[in-house]
């Protein structure tokens, strides 16, 4: 009996449309167009064919490999903070030390200051310079 409960309803379903399947996206095509003269018997019409957009004409452009920006002055404040400045300008070729050197990591760099940094701030160097940033422990 259930059968013939069903047949029904999925013919019913069908006509309807609902599907189970995802519809695809509808693509929409707009053309403009020119108002048109009637063609004397000497001339034909012809049709203007599309022409590609400047953007699609361009050839892409090479990635850059020797970028330069300015090394950010970082002297004076927390370590972490140096570190997320530096990075902020796109240095990412980080180093530390131990200013006073006893050898020390770096373990919690909120907990350091930076005295000094190589190479220096205010200078412009490429990103992918290595940036050595030598602190001691705030109150040494």
């Amino acid at each position: 009996m259930r059968i013939f409960w069903c047949a029904p309803l999925l013919l019913l379903a069908a006509a309807c449309g609902v599907s189970d399947q995802p519809r695809p996206a509808a693509t929409v095509t707009v053309t403009a167009s020119q108002p048109t003269q009637q063609p004397t018997a000497s001339e034909t019409i012809v049709s203007p064919t599309p022409t590609p957009t400047s953007a699609a004409s361009k050839p892409p452009t090479p990635p850059q490999t020797a970028r330069e920006a300015v090394v950010p002055k970082v002297v004076g404040l927390n370590h972490q903070l140096a570190q997320d400045t530096m990075q902020a300008a796109g240095f990412y070729y980080l180093t530390e030390e131990d200013a006073t050197g006893q050898g020390r990591l770096l373990i919690n760099d909120r907990n350091w200051v930076v005295v000094s940094q190589s190479p220096e701030g205010g200078t412009t160097a490429s990103l992918d310079t290595k940036i050595l940033l030598r602190s001691k422990k705030i109150g040494e």
